[in-house]
């Protein structure tokens, strides 16, 4: 099985960052809501870190199974004594 880990972590990170930028882009007008960040919208900015950071993740997972795929396989000694039989 040869699951790259950065396309699940890479989906997830993505998912998040599309939900935080749409409440964040949705709420933009609302001053009582980024009072204490000092009128800062963090959530629509940590959203598009979390975005960008998400597809970059994805990107290089689908990157690194394309390079597997694409690497012959190795040969197989059949000289060699096999444990476990």
């Amino acid at each position: 099985m040869n699951l790259d880990l950065r396309i699940p972590m890479g989906l997830m990170f993505s998912i998040i960052g599309v939900i935080l930028t749409a409440f964040g882009a949705a709420t933009h007008s609302n001053t009582e809501l980024y009072a204490r960040s000092l009128g800062v919208n963090a959530n629509l900015w940590w959203g598009i870190v979390l975005l960008i950071f998400g597809l970059i993740m994805f990107f290089m997972g689908r990157s690194g199974q394309k390079r597997l795929a694409a690497q012959p396989p190795e040969p197989v000694d059949e000289s060699a004594p096999r444990r476990g039989h």
